[in-house]
């Protein structure tokens, strides 16, 4: 699996803002799309945010106006900038990567998955 290593996540009060990354490390050949998912307490994991390689955006309808995401190419990081941040925020955010890697000097297409990075907004 390609690497992912996200950080940024934290605690803030309602109507704050934070900043997520989420490096992408090895020998990345293309990327199809990065993105930002959640999963709250008891709920399914949800999309938040992609951003292709074409750097076409997506973003859920609940946050749409409120959060970014963007992404340094020669990086391979991809960040999503949150503001206004509402308590039905708080779930831990998982970065995904889908491309195309070397792994241990094989080639493949991937589909990877950060460890998470706990967000909490309190009121």
């Amino acid at each position: 699996q390609v690497q992912l290593v996200e950080s940024g996540g934290g605690l803030v009060q309602e109507g704050g803002s934070l900043r997520l990354s989420c490096a992408a490390s090895g020998s990345i050949f293309s990327i199809l799309a990065m993105g930002w998912y959640r999963q709250a307490p008891g709920k399914q994991r949800e999309l938040v945010a992609t951003i292709s390689g074409a750097g076409s955006t997506n973003y859920a309808d609940s946050v749409k106006g409120r959060f970014t995401i963007s992404r340094d190419n020669a990086k391979n990081t991809v960040y999503l900038q949150m503001s206004s941040l509402k308590p039905e925020d708080t779930a831990v955010y998982y970065c995904n990567f889908k491309g195309v890697a070397a792994v241990h000097g094989n080639v493949n297409a991937y589909d990877s998955w950060g460890q998470g990075t706990q967000v909490t907004v309190s009121t």
